[in-house]
């Protein structure tokens, strides 16, 4: 069976990593109630912002995005 470009993006999301970001406990809050009030989850956002930067930094759209070798300079793919 060959599994379409969605189903390998979704394969590589439902894969997790932890990530720690550290904010001003006043904008953490007003962050969850924002995301609150539009019934998403703050990691929903969060995941979507990396996405959006990710394609905004490689002029790529994210499902074409390959991950760079470990230590490579991101902004070093070549086309």
């Amino acid at each position: 069976m060959i599994a379409s470009v969605e189903d390998t993006r979704l394969a590589l999301e439902d894969r997790t990593a932890r990530l720690t970001v550290l904010i001003d406990p006043r904008k953490k809050a007003l962050f969850e109630r924002v995301c609150a009030e539009r019934d998403t989850t703050p990691s929903q956002v969060v995941r979507q912002l990396i996405r959006r930067y990710i394609e905004e930094q490689t002029g790529k759209p994210w499902s074409a995005v390959e991950l760079p070798a470990a230590g490579a300079d991101p902004g070093d793919q070549t086309d």
